[in-house]
């Protein structure tokens, strides 16, 4: 372990280490809630980096950031500013599912959210690597970087991402390095095993970029962006832009001989590389041999900015030598002279198990240490900033002897992934997906400011302004929903022949515009011709009224499953139980109750390992412990 001659640095409430996506949520959460805040990151150049894909949202996805918005974060904002192409995801679909994807332009994505780092009160940004974190009592001291400044502080962020001890493959070549080849961090995993801390590996990988010049693009098929596009942020009214296309290709037999044919080549198959990758997003070689069924996989090759000559080639993530990545490359549609500008590689890195964390992020034994972002297990830039601002949130509010801002399961995807992370666990980097929640049909990203912009505002995130126009747009639709309930449609030649023109069928009795919308083949769009006194409504408004009138029924029955479930989560257990002491509980179940310590039944019975019958056991327990508390006696 390195030791440099230390010296005082100055004095901060809260030290982020990392200014990766979860880094920059955190830290610039902390600032506006008015705590004195360090960011740190081992380069300039890799505030907000895209080291992977230039894009933001996506399945799943895009339903984070919208709820990062809605708490006063600032990806939205970001992705808003400086997006190339923006498309909705699975419109085929149910609104549940709709999600938005944007590619960015990955240069100004950084530096347009590195200027608003560094005009941020109460925020300093340095460039430095953290080599430990010194504890006393287990309560945080200081932070100390490479060059010996010791920052005294109450309260640390670890956002480190991919750059604990991290390693590059590429073929047989291994090598330290970060991501896109910046320092990695080399010190900081041994300051926390030293601290009873669990460190295991995880790797990842990226795909090769390629110059657009040598492209044929007459043999790809062209990708273009909505027509209208639909903004991340809910402050963002419009975005009028000459978007820029992608193209999609596919591999055939010959990439995959090529792959084949090297596979004794890939860290991945050699047993070099020992450490668990991400299976919903697997390398090509990995695809080659799992679906070897599939005689091609598609590839989208997207603009890495409106400045650069860089493709980024997604679905072509790999750690073959550089040879054999050109030469399996020029196999495909449209690539048959390409160059390549970057390697592929798949990168090693230093995580934590995240069921060593409570629900608010913190360390269950480290009073005001927080874990945020790929460090948890995770994958992905907005699993990753959702982390980095509930932490910042909760860093904050532990400073000030304030509850924690925990989002539970039925209220928002951030409550779903980082309950997945706590309660759960991961044995790979963790990815959100939509079918990972339970609720998703009231977990809609159309919503997201609906469910989450009062909490935003109540822990200090959400500015006055926004908040007021939080709460006018919510009347809107209020109003909206009872006008349409209060007009009554008659059947008659003329409204007869107005429903039989858009596919629907005619009137017999009195409607009302509101079950009228209700039929599948009817939205409010095309009602305009019935409603003759129609206020001006900005789309969101007239979005969200037909969704919630479409799917109330639905919404009803899924508000009823979600009251079952709060009931569970707010059966509350305390805290230091030891659970061996509990008769009736099952071995297993003893041993991760002890090691997850929930602190409510509803996450005890998420936990693997605990059964339906242990969950009684629990509940009988609490019972008996509150009439004994309550001096009613024992129940039999």
């Amino acid at each position: 372990m390195y030791h440099p001659k230390e010296y005082y640095a100055g004095k901060y409430d809260i030290v982020v280490v990392g200014a990766g996506h979860a880094g920059c949520e955190a830290a610039l959460a902390a600032a506006r809630m008015n705590k004195k805040t360090l960011l740190l990151t081992i380069s300039l150049d890799a505030v907000a980096f895209m080291p992977c894909n230039p894009s933001i949202g996506g399945t799943g996805k895009g339903h984070l950031v919208r709820e990062i918005d809605a708490l006063g974060g600032e990806m939205g904002k970001n992705i808003d500013k400086t997006l190339i192409q923006c498309r909705m995801l699975n419109t085929s679909k149910g609104p549940a599912v709709h999600s938005l994807r944007a590619q960015a332009d990955k240069g100004e994505y950084q530096r347009s959210m590195k200027r608003v780092i560094e005009n941020q009160e109460n925020l300093d940004l340095k460039q430095a690597e953290v080599i430990s974190v010194k504890t006393k009592d287990n309560n945080i001291t200081d932070v100390v970087t490479k060059t010996g400044a010791k920052y005294e502080t109450k309260s640390v962020i670890l956002a480190t991402g991919t750059y604990l001890k991290s390693k590059i493959y590429i073929g047989e070549l291994d090598y330290e390095g970060g991501p896109a080849d910046m320092m990695p961090a080399r010190y900081l995993s041994n300051s926390l095993e030293e601290k009873g801390i669990q460190l295991r590996r995880f790797k990842t990988g990226t795909p090769c970029r390629v110059h657009k010049k040598s492209i044929d693009f007459e043999k790809t098929i062209r990708q273009d962006g909505d027509n209208e596009i639909i903004p991340f942020s809910f402050m963002t009214d419009k975005i009028k832009i000459d978007q820029i296309p992608c193209y999609l290709t596919y591999t055939n037999l010959d990439t995959h001989k090529v792959i084949k044919d090297n596979m004794d080549r890939s860290p991945l198959y050699t047993g070099k590389i020992e450490s668990t990758g991400p299976r919903y997003c697997p390398s090509i070689e990995d695809k080659v041999v799992r679906f070897s069924d599939k005689n091609k996989h598609q590839l989208f090759i997207e603009p890495e900015g409106a400045k650069t000559e860089e493709m980024y080639v997604q679905g072509f993530s790999s750690s073959l030598p550089a040879e054999v990545q050109l030469k399996m490359i020029r196999t495909i549609d449209g690539m048959e002279n390409v160059e390549i500008m970057r390697d592929a590689y798949a990168i090693e890195y230093d995580c934590i198990d995240p069921t060593e964390l409570k629900r608010s992020l913190e360390h269950k034994v480290i009073d005001n240490m927080f874990f945020a972002g790929q460090i948890n297990g995770s994958s992905g830039y907005e699993e990753a900033a959702a982390q980095g601002i509930v932490a910042g949130i909760n860093a904050v509010r532990k400073l000030d002897n304030r509850e924690p801002l925990i989002l539970d399961r039925s209220e928002a995807y951030i409550g779903v992934l980082i309950d997945d992370l706590v309660t759960k666990g991961t044995n790979e980097p963790y990815r959100m997906m939509t079918s990972r929640a339970e609720y998703r049909l009231t977990l809609r990203q159309d919503n997201a400011d609906l469910r989450l912009t009062k909490k935003g505002y109540d822990v200090g995130l959400v500015t006055e302004e926004r908040f007021l126009k939080f709460e006018e747009k919510k009347n809107q639709i209020s109003e909206e929903m009872k006008r349409l309930n209060d007009i009554t449609i008659y059947p008659s030649e003329e409204t007869n022949k107005i429903l039989l023109g858009i596919g629907s069928v005619a009137l017999k009795k009195p409607i009302s515009l509101f079950d009228l919308i209700k039929r599948p083949e009817v939205s409010y769009e095309l009602l305009e011709v019935l409603d003759k006194e129609r206020p001006s409504l900005k789309r969101e408004i007239r979005m969200q009224v037909e969704i919630q009138i479409k799917y109330e029924g639905y919404i009803k029955k899924q508000l009823k499953q979600i009251d079952q479930f709060k009931k569970m989560e707010n059966k509350k257990i305390p805290e230091n139980i030891d659970y061996n002491n509990i008769k009736g509980l099952r071995i297993e179940a003893r041993q991760k109750l002890n090691k997850i310590n929930p602190d409510s039944i509803g996450q005890a019975s998420r936990i693997s390992g605990v059964s339906p019958a242990d969950v009684n056991v629990l509940l009988i327990y609490l019972e008996q412990q509150r009439r004994l508390k309550s001096g009613s006696g024992n129940i039999e």
